[in-house]
């Protein structure tokens, strides 16, 4: 947990430096969790009740519709911030699912005691804003990128800000995410060099 807890200060203050007493406040609302392989953290239709940070393992968020076809939205994998951020910040149902690809760990925070530190320290409400803001402009350019580019375009971008996902991701959530046919990804995978 000691680990778990120095590479979640390292991520918080690269986004917000909080003083000792404001990471004190945040460090003790967190508790550590563990995941088998293709288990599902959250379901369409709960609400997330947790802001979970990966230590370990890789994990999707999709959207299933009504036909049962998949879109992979987002990865996460250490150390980034993980679960249905849309349905824990609004308190509604979510439409998504937080399925784990690999066996996870993680450490998580109840976001009703989450909200009572922020609600008492402004450092740390001034941190989630600022990892808010950053999030939002990355899902404006993620937007771009599927409404825009070309398939290699997508891939070259995804290679550009994350070189080791090929490692991590298994290539048909890859192919899924990118919305590209999962034979041509194969393509890209050989023909493209970054």
């Amino acid at each position: 947990m000691e680990e778990s807890l120095k590479l979640l200060y390292s991520v918080v203050q690269a986004i917000h430096p909080l003083d000792y007493a404001d990471w004190e406040a945040l460090s003790r609302i967190w508790k550590p969790m563990n995941a088998r392989r293709k288990e599902i953290v959250t379901s369409a239709g709960d609400t997330e009740r947790y802001l979970y940070f990966v230590t370990d393992g890789v994990q999707r968020i999709y959207y299933l519709d009504d036909q049962h076809r998949e879109a992979t939205l987002a990865f996460t994998y250490r150390p980034s911030f993980g679960g249905i951020i849309d349905s824990l910040l609004m308190e509604v149902p979510s439409r998504y699912y937080y399925e784990t690809l690999t066996p996870s760990s993680f450490i998580r925070a109840p976001y009703s005691e989450f909200k009572e530190v922020a609600h008492t320290r402004p450092a740390v409400e001034r941190m989630l804003r600022a990892g808010m803001t950053t999030t939002l402009s990355g899902i404006l350019e993620r937007l771009v990128e599927v409404q825009c580019f070309s398939s290699e375009e997508k891939f070259r971008n995804l290679l550009k800000r994350s070189p080791h996902i090929l490692q991590l991701v298994p290539h048909k959530y890859l192919a899924n995410y990118l919305g590209i046919d999962p034979t041509n990804f194969s393509k890209l995978v050989n023909k493209v060099r970054i």
